[in-house]
């Protein structure tokens, strides 16, 4: 394997979420990828635990989707997205629409999930707006929610870094209380059996409010970012249930959960809930071509649509919204995860991924773990002086000395593969965090 040459001058980009000054003291470089595996800089192959950034769920480089990005190249490189349209548009927003649950039949392409989100946010206040109920301007959100990083993702966001710096983005929010609680949920597999109660608060916050103020609740079925916070059970169903009492919009932020992640399609597949709008991004090309999007259902589409013809019926998008690139990849990738079965191949080794996960309880400042899907959170001790720090020098021994890809969240070890994997990758991902894991203790 051919060493890679690194820049000599680091200092121009400034990495996003990212501790700059540590990383260019020690960088962590990747320089080339194939199905399960990254390469260093140094030529070292890493095992993927993290699909890149949640989004490489077909696995890295696959033939049929950078065949399909490279003809379209060729073929068309862009398209105005406004007034105009591409074939591979309609194509692919038929396929995603298809693998959403009930009456969600339309799709809106934007390029990311903080785009998704505030895509959705818009059509939720747009929505009532059309239908007489323009007062309903509220948006709720959930503590240790990540929304993605727009103004309006981040103020329905629970996660204060995200938060702190950057003023009160939107005025009319709430949040719901988060449904984590490590007394009653340690060490749990799946849904935890305690916490569907806490939907409940919704009521307390149209008390507060009134519902007629109140536009749309967003949350993520599984909180990926702030450390995998699975769902209690019954929890999605009560807001369902709540939100339709008071005819509040109800939108499943799925740019992580989408595409296999929990073993389905869709999280709102694995738990039998339609909500009003699915955000996605991340999987629908595997990571390959940035795309992002809303899935709406058909009366929320059907209430825009009854003015004159020639009227814009939604003033809002983006230049690179169904960009061709992003579509023919979109299009390959979902049909990959058809022809391979890899949302089954997720289904089928949940059980063994939990396993797995779960005996690295007892391991040394480890003091939960919580897996659902093919996805897992190792919560450490922090460190008393220095919250954060164990979970950066958890990353740096699994990167520079276990030859395996994570993720953190502060002192989270999150793990999230590409569904392609099979049990001796689970073995060795899962080993070499443990290693890790004792190298730092």
């Amino acid at each position: 394997m051919t060493v890679a040459t690194v820049p000599n001058d680091l200092e121009a980009f400034w990495m996003p979420f990212t501790a700059n000054r540590s990383f260019k003291k020690a960088p962590r470089m990747l320089v080339r990828a194939k199905d399960m595996h990254y390469w260093s800089a140094e030529g070292r192959q890493l095992i993927d635990g993290a699909a890149g950034l949640w989004c490489v769920n077909a696995g890295h480089s696959r033939e049929p989707i950078v065949k399909a990005i490279q003809d379209q190249a060729v073929e068309m490189d862009f398209s105005p997205p406004f007034q105009v349209g591409n074939p591979k548009a309609f194509q692919l927003a038929t396929k995603v629409a298809a693998l959403a649950p009930g009456d969600l039949d339309h799709v809106f392409f934007a390029n990311s999930g903080s785009e998704a989100v505030d895509t959705a946010l818009k059509i939720a206040i747009a929505y009532h707006n059309v239908t007489g109920q323009g007062a309903r301007q509220r948006l709720i959100g959930r503590v240790r929610g990540y929304h993605g990083v727009g103004f309006g993702g981040i103020a329905v966001g629970g996660m204060v870094p995200n938060r702190k710096m950057f003023g009160s983005a939107l005025p009319a929010v709430d949040h719901l209380p988060a449904t984590y609680n490590r007394a009653e949920q340690g060490f749990s597999r799946g849904e935890p059996e305690w916490g569907g109660h806490l939907a409940d608060d919704l009521e307390n916050i149209v008390g507060l409010h009134d519902a007629s103020t109140i536009a749309a609740v967003i949350v993520e079925p599984m909180a990926g970012s702030t450390g995998v916070l699975p769902p209690p059970k019954g929890y999605l169903q009560k807001l369902r249930q709540i939100c339709d009492k008071y005819g509040i919009l109800l939108i499943f932020d799925e740019v992580i959960t989408g595409f296999g992640r929990l073993s389905a399609a869709f999280a709102a597949e694995r738990y039998g809930v339609v909500p009003d709008m699915i955000t996605f991004a991340k999987g629908v090309t595997s990571g390959t071509v940035p795309m992002g999007g809303v899935i709406v259902r058909k009366g929320i589409y059907d209430a825009f649509m009854k003015g004159p013809e020639h009227v814009v019926e939604l003033f809002h998008g983006y230049t690179y919204s169904a960009h061709p690139l992003a579509c023919a990849a979109g299009l390959a990738t979902l049909d990959l995860y058809e022809k391979e079965d890899l949302f089954g191949n997720a289904k089928r080794l949940e059980d063994k991924w939990a396993d797995a996960v779960h005996s690295l309880k007892g391991l040394p400042n480890v003091v939960d773990i919580r897996t659902i899907g093919i996805v897992g959170a190792i919560d450490l001790a922090p460190k008393p002086d220095a919250p954060g720090k164990r979970g950066m020098e958890v990353m740096d021994e699994t990167f520079h000395r276990q030859d395996v890809l994570i993720r953190i969240a502060g002192d989270s070890i999150v793990l999230s593969p590409p569904l392609m994997l099979n049990e001796n990758n689970i073995g060795e991902i899962v080993d070499k965090v443990g290693k890790a894991i004792k190298a730092i203790a």
